[in-house]
């Protein structure tokens, strides 16, 4: 796995996010460019932003028990997998906005570095380690961009 953390990684990320334009399509599944953006955006937003809530005692225990393992692992995501609630985008967004945002938080992670995630806690997963914080950031930005034919 791509180590998110590096500066020759991030800016390969934000490259490939620069190749991206209003029109283009997924290779599969139903989100728009403006859309994924947005919905990679999320992940960002619940470890920078406070704008997503905790989940609840039950609902916490059963990401950490089935859906960590899966998020934070070295194994791609398949084509057309499930999207969690929060995730799920609807409307359309501003390109440029969800676009400019993204790289912000894409940098800033970078910048922060793997010693400043070791160990910090995710709203969803409990705490993490910084090669789990790699694994979820890089996999998941792949995945999307890989949808789209960058």
């Amino acid at each position: 796995m791509k180590n998110i953390f590096t500066k020759p990684v991030a800016e390969e990320v934000v490259s490939r996010i620069n190749a991206l334009d209003v029109a283009t399509q997924p290779n599969w599944g139903k989100m728009s460019v403006d859309q994924m953006l947005a919905h990679c955006n999320v992940t960002y937003e619940m470890v920078y932003e406070d704008n997503h809530s905790k989940p609840m005692l039950i609902k916490k225990w059963m990401l950490q028990t089935f859906v960590k393992k899966h998020v934070v692992n070295e194994i791609p995501y398949q084509k057309n997998g499930r999207t969690a609630p929060q995730f799920i985008i609807t409307g359309d967004k501003d390109f440029n906005v969800e676009k400019g945002r993204l790289v912000s938080y894409i940098q800033k992670t970078q910048e922060l570095g793997d010693t400043h995630f070791d160990g910090k806690e995710s709203i969803s997963f409990g705490v993490l380690t910084k090669n789990e914080w790699n694994n979820m950031f890089y996999k998941h930005l792949d995945h999307h961009l890989t949808q789209f034919g960058v």
